[in-house]
């Protein structure tokens, strides 16, 4: 499994540095059709998005984003109060609490 990564340049940059294969730099107009690609791609076991961009995203795809085990996604940034928890996805993941 792979962690893949959307969003704009300042956001993938990092995790570019850092050796994620699976990068997709887009505006704010092309986020969707690169997460309807990631969501397809069956090697990806994680997808990291800025929190603004899923708020951007049609309703339906951001409840399919939110129910989503594999992929499962993961948001980061942002100023809403809708960021993902992580220890709650990887829970949903998982099936157990790790930090327990």
């Amino acid at each position: 499994m792979e962690i893949s990564v959307v969003g704009n340049s300042d956001f993938v940059t990092g995790f570019r540095l850092a050796g994620i294969r699976k990068v997709y730099e887009t505006d704010t107009t092309g986020v969707e059709p690169v997460v309807r690609a990631v969501l397809e791609d069956k090697d990806v076991g994680i997808l990291v998005m800025h929190n603004d961009d899923v708020s951007k995203l049609p309703d339906s795809l951001q409840v399919l984003l939110n129910a989503s085990v594999q992929p499962t996604v993961v948001t980061l940034g942002g100023s809403g109060e809708g960021s993902t928890n992580l220890r709650d996805k990887i829970k949903q993941a998982v099936g157990v609490d790790l930090w327990k």
